[in-house]
C-alpha cells in the first residue's frame, strides 16, 4: 500500500512538471511595454505619411498586418472627439466619444488636450484588463498627424 501510494505521488509530480512545461506562457507574457506602445505610435504615424489615411486606416485594422502585436493596436480620433479608426472595435468609428466617462476618467479629452498642446505625449487612465473586468492603470502615447486635424496613439497597461 505504501509503494503504491509513493508510485502515485511520483506520477503526479512527473505530471504537473511537464504540465509546466507543456503550458503555453501566461497571457502576462503577451502583454507589451509602455516603450512598445510609443514605437507602434510612431510606426503608425509614419504610415499616415507614406500610405495617406484611409489606406493606413486599413492596414491599422488588419488582425494579420503591422498593427495588431501582443495586446497593441492603433486608434484614431479627430480633435472634436470623433473616433475615425479603431483597429478592435470598429463600432466605435463615427462616434464621438468626448465626454467618455466609463471607468474614472475623461481619457479623451485628457489625449485632445496632450494632441492640440504639445503634439505628441503620453495620457495615463484607467481600462479593463484584457479577460478580467478588473481595472488597471493603462498609458497610451499619442501623437497628432501630419495635418494636425486628428491624433493617433497606441495604448500599454503600466
Amino acid at each position: 500500500m505504501k509503494m503504491k501510494m509513493i508510485n502515485v505521488i511520483k506520477s503526479r509530480a512527473v505530471m504537473a512538471l511537464l504540465l509546466c512545461f507543456a503550458l503555453p506562457p501566461t497571457f502576462a507574457d503577451d502583454m507589451a511595454t509602455p516603450d512598445e506602445a510609443k514605437a507602434m505610435t510612431e510606426k503608425a504615424l509614419a504610415a499616415i505619411g507614406s500610405m495617406g489615411k484611409d489606406k493606413a486606416f486599413a492596414a491599422f485594422a488588419d488582425a494579420n498586418g503591422d498593427y495588431q502585436e501582443k495586446d497593441l493596436y492603433v486608434f484614431c480620433m479627430d480633435l472634436e472627439g470623433l473616433m475615425l479608426s479603431h483597429a478592435v472595435k470598429p463600432e466605435l468609428v463615427g462616434k464621438n466619444l468626448l465626454e467618455f466617462n466609463k471607468y474614472g476618467d475623461l481619457l479623451f479629452q485628457n489625449m485632445i488636450k496632450v494632441a492640440k498642446t504639445d503634439k505628441e505625449g503620453w495620457v495615463d487612465y484607467k481600462w479593463p484588463y484584457p479577460g478580467t473586468e478588473e481595472i488597471k492603470q493603462k498609458t497610451s502615447y499619442v501623437k497628432t498627424s501630419p495635418a494636425g486635424d486628428f491624433y493617433c496613439g497606441v495604448g500599454a497597461y503600466k
